[in-house]
């Protein structure tokens, strides 16, 4: 177990943050307020199923969740849903005749760690019960990648300061609950020899499922009693010494009629056969390393977002459908008979966020992974829409239209989900009518687009004759019928549309769409035309399934040059639909600072008349068609620089973040860091706050793609991928790996060796330049002290480089004060602090500082100061500084205090530089992370353990440094790539 506390204290953490190393996410404390979100970001999985991270003792408002991929059944009425199945975690620990629970009890330490590399779940605690015995406990689970119809989890506990009697009452709950409905029959459940079993069948789909469950005690003995009549469950009762540590393993098997006959006796034979808890884990991780062998990235220089790169990955792993297999001829291998394609849910397999259903974020945001890492599961996810043609079908028929409409929202016969109408909880509401299902039409073209990316990467020519080719002309022939054409204008149009971006509900013409779906004829006649030539036979076939008569593949011809694409009249600047330009313009920046969509805050009539987007759509399209040759680098500016600031990248979308880092790292934007961390941490931090319904998966996706086409520059061309990097400013390294045609090209990239283009340096103020720490720890103490408030000098190091404001709310703690008390507070504070430093002379500048600075001018560079301390000016007046520097970011310049980057960007503004030409000098973790956030260089002053090898370069002080040095040392670092696991953990 990580030191927590001496991480703690080394990096500052604000209360209840996750820590990382670079493969481990880590939960220092519980906090009940954050539980589901919790759940959600501790799943674990293989791809067949999921389990989300609830505690095995079980937690009051808890959702234990266990989704099987393509597992559905309906609500009669309502809609259909992955139904959660039976909850095979249910572990009741009862100490001494106390039931252990962490909302009782006395938690004395806690972690749990997410071991990404491995895919293991661990937690560890210390726990008092109410009568005050204590206990060590630790948990740890994995869901098998080696046999995914295993599951297995080990519970240790010791008792610290008594024996007594330990018990465990493992057993299979078999009454889950989809948030208020139960999809399961019982029809039986039984023991043998080996263990217990259940056996149930979901209401309306009629699958049935059987879980078996066996317990086994580790090198103690123990008395057991089995009960299956009431629920099916094992008991083990030990007499427990003090010291002594009591080991029991449980092992899962579990089976659906969706991939053998008879579930029961598949579960009942594997759980006889099943080796220990320890063969099963070596197993498993065998597996994960040979996944991770060719589809890591590897990043050095930034901590963070290494972690965060590969916890998107591992969630995109544990939500596919198929078993990973990097190394597979996916036209050699074809898939197992008895595996049912099934396709990766927008919430993946982590959470009930939209029931489950699989939207166009599998094809445009997921697939690319899987189609350039892992073919053979790229090759499932496309197979599920084939085997869906039927319901696309229907979905055509019933709108009115030929060949293959796909739903907006698809399950298990890839018939439309999506309701007509939202269902409102407040009874007097008027009821929404939700468009997307009838309009947002594009995803048709999408999955025709994934289809021929698919191809090209693999060469897989057998998928294509037998399935994609299918799905490709189908989806043109629906097009043939769903376009209308303008005699007037004497061309094709789409009217009554939603583009990619969402916002407006009824557009003419949106040019995301109406260029989708040309390309998608194009395609469709070169398939039928390639199909022709190398599978006559079947293309005679194909030609009678689909009706494509000879008039008919005339029209594909004559159709496709006929469509209206807006952007035929103007090259450069494209029109997002017929009449965008003329809608009410609006600026953003006005409605900041927000936590809601601009559409919650002027509502949806007002959205459709305004120039906003909810995602990327002109963007979109031309991210899309970054390969053909319509598009140049200016159109991209010139689009860019107009729909950019339009969108609502920060609360509209979670698919948006990633396409913007992507484009804007192809454009030398300074911003594109910014979106891909926006993106990379969106459910590590909830950012958006819904991280409880389950994984942002379209943005999991996006991550990987940011990584790879933004940073890597990745461009695939006929021989191959290409690189053109433009990596982030802190990166000092990026390594990954792709599939292309049979063959694994490697990239191993890095930024010039050259010194960094430095102009200019950002300095915090205290604790680098002069040390009004003592003013300050003196004022808090005498405000702690009028207010009775415990602080000392070791709580005051927590404040180090944190705003007013939040200095104030550490101290408080639990205590609740009114928001105007709070105010007067820091009122009070601030006055004891501003007479205190009316002495500060020249002679409190520390050492070192004024000659690097007289440096630092002398070589032509600017000069800012970067203070959280709303009297930087004052102090920096005293100090005699003022002359000295061109720029002053201080506590009154921006709001977001630090970790947030803004203080700096500000800084670097008001200096007229690229972030990435500045270099800042911290003294407190917060800053620096600040500083790496913002693209700039940094500079720690202080101890190597206070910053956890993050920083770019560490000082002790600046006494005896000079810029040559500085510009030679930062040209050379790596910091990151040498630190150790538990220094470099930080603060999420």
């Amino acid at each position: 177990m990580l030191d927590i506390d001496e991480i703690e204290k080394t990096n500052l953490l604000a209360p209840h943050a996750l820590l990382y190393t670079d493969w481990t996410v880590i939960e220092p404390h519980f906090e009940p307020a954050q539980l589901r979100a919790r759940e959600t970001v501790f799943t674990i999985g293989n791809g067949y199923l999921g389990t989300r991270g609830s505690f095995e003792e079980g937690y009051p408002k808890a959702l234990p969740t266990t989704l099987i991929s393509g597992l559905y059944d309906d609500i009669p009425l309502v809609y259909t849903e992955l139904a959660n199945c039976p909850d095979w975690l249910s572990m009741v620990v009862t100490i001494d005749g106390e039931r252990f629970g962490l909302d009782i009890g006395e938690i004395l330490q806690y972690e749990r760690q997410l071991d990404l590399r491995h895919g293991v779940l661990r937690r560890s605690l210390r726990w008092r019960s109410p009568i005050g015995n204590t206990v060590d406990i630790k948990f740890e689970r994995f869901a098998s990648l080696a046999d995914q119809q295993v599951l297995a989890l080990i519970c240790h506990v010791k008792p610290v300061d008594f024996s007594g009697k330990i018990e465990f009452n493992s057993s299979i709950n078999d009454y889950p609950d989809n948030q208020g409905f139960d999809h399961w029959e019982h029809l039986d459940r039984g023991d043998t020899e080996h263990g217990v079993w259940l056996q149930v069948r979901t209401r309306s789909t009629q699958i049935e499922l059987s879980m078996a469950a066996k317990m086994t005690a580790i090198g103690i003995a123990a008395s057991s009693q089995i009960n299956s009549p009431d629920r099916p469950s094992i008991r083990f009762t030990f007499l427990a010494r003090q010291g002594d540590t009591i080991t029991v393993e449980k092992l899962v098997t579990v089976f659906t009629s969706q991939e053998v006959k008879q579930p029961v006796q598949s579960a009942q034979a594997k759980l006889a056969d099943l080796p220990s808890y320890e063969v099963l884990l070596a197993a498993h991780q065998q597996a994960w390393d040979k996944v991770w062998e060719h589809s890591d990235i590897e990043i050095e220089g930034d901590l963070k977002a290494q972690l965060a790169v590969r916890y998107n990955m591992f969630q995109l792993f544990i939500g596919a459908c198929a078993e990973a297999d990097p190394v597979a001829d996916p036209v050699a291998d074809p898939a197992s008979p008895n595996n049912i394609p099934d396709s990766v849910a927008a919430k993946t397999l982590s959470g009930l966020g939209y029931r489950g259903h699989i939207f166009w974020d599998t094809e445009i945001f997921i697939l690319p992974f899987f189609t350039l890492t892992q073919p053979t599961i790229a090759r499932s996810l496309l197979s599920y829409r084939h085997d869906t043609l039927a319901g696309a079908r229907r979905k055509a028929f019933h709108s009115g239209y030929n060949g293959a409409m796909f739903a907006w929202e698809s399950a298990a016969t890839g018939d439309e989900m999506t309701p007509k109408w939202s269902i409102q909880s407040d009874p007097y509401a008027e009821p929404v009518r939700i468009w997307c299902r009838d309009r947002e039409i594009h995803i048709s073209a999408d999955i025709a687009y994934a289809v021929w990316q698919y191809w090209q990467a693999t060469g897989d020519d057998i998928w294509m004759r037998d399935c994609g080719a299918e799905i490709v002309i189908d989806t043109a022939i629906f097009w043939l019928s769903r376009l209308e054409w303008n005699d007037q204008k004497k061309r094709y149009e789409l009217c009554n549309a939603i583009g990619a971006d969402e916002y407006h509900e009824q557009v003419n013409n949106n040019a995301f769409t109406n260029r989708m779906v040309q390309w998608n004829l194009e395609k469709a006649i070169a398939i039928y035309e390639w199909l022709l030539h190398k599978f006559p036979d079947q293309a005679i076939a194909l030609v009678q399934e689909l009706k494509l008569t000879p008039e008919r593949l005339l029209s594909l011809h004559t159709t496709m040059s006929q469509i209206y694409i807006p952007y035929t009249a103007n090259p450069e600047l494209i029109e997002q639909f017929d009449g965008f330009f003329q809608l009410q313009d609006i600026n953003l920046s006005h409605y900041e600072p927000r936590t809601r969509s601009i559409q919650a805050i002027i509502g949806m009539e007002e959205t459709n008349h305004t120039q906003v987007l909810k995602q990327p759509d002109v963007l979109m399209l031309l991210y899309l068609m970054r390969d053909t040759p319509e598009f140049s680098f200016d159109s991209l500016q010139k689009n860019w620089n107009y729909y950019a600031p339009r969108t609502d990248i920060t609360y509209g979308s979670s698919l948006g973040a990633s396409i913007h880092a992507i484009l804007a790292a192809n454009l030398g934007e300074d911003k594109a860091y910014k979106y891909f961390m926006q993106a990379a941490l969106i459910d590590l931090q909830d950012t958006f706050g819904n991280t409880a319904d389950g994984i942002h998966a379209a943005s999991a996706g996006g991550v990987w793609q940011s990584v790879v086409f933004g940073f890597g520059g990745i461009q695939l061309k006929d021989n191959g991928p290409v690189a053109t990097p433009h990596l982030p400013a802190t990166w000092t390294r990026l390594k990954f790996k792709l599939h292309w045609q049979g063959s694994w090209h490697n990239f191993d990239l890095t930024p010039d060796t050259h010194p960094p283009d430095i102009k200019g340096f950002i300095f915090d103020l205290d604790g680098v330049l002069t040390d009004t720490a003592e003013w300050h720890y003196r004022a808090w103490q005498r405000l702690a002290d009028e207010e009775g408030l415990p602080f000392d000098r070791n709580a005051n190091e927590a404040l180090r480089g944190v705003s007013r404001k939040e200095s104030l709310l550490l101290i408080v703690g639990k205590k609740h004060y009114l928001e105007s008390t709070l105010q007067e507070m820091m009122e009070r504070k601030n006055r004891y602090y501003l007479a205190s430093i009316q002495s500060i002379t020249p002679k409190d500048l520390l050492p070192g500082g004024i000659e690097l600075l007289t440096e630092i001018r002398q070589a032509g560079m600017k000069i800012a100061i970067g203070s959280a301390s709303k009297n930087a000016r004052t102090v920096i007046e005293k100090l005699g500084l003022a002359d000295r520097v061109d720029a002053i970011a201080d506590g009154d310049s921006v709001a977001p205090p630090k970790p947030a980057p803004d203080l700096f960007l500000y800084a670097a503004a008001q200096l007229g530089l690229n972030p990435a030409n500045c270099v800042v000098v911290e003294d407190a973790a917060v800053g620096i992370e600040a500083a790496i956030a913002a693209g700039m260089w940094t500079i720690g002053l202080g101890p190597f353990e206070r910053f956890g090898g993050f920083a770019h370069l560490v000082l002790p002080n600046l006494i005896g440094v000079h810029l040559s040095d500085l510009q030679t040392q930062l040209g050379k670092s790596s910091p990151i790539s040498k630190h150790s696991p538990g220094i470099g953990a930080l603060n999420l």
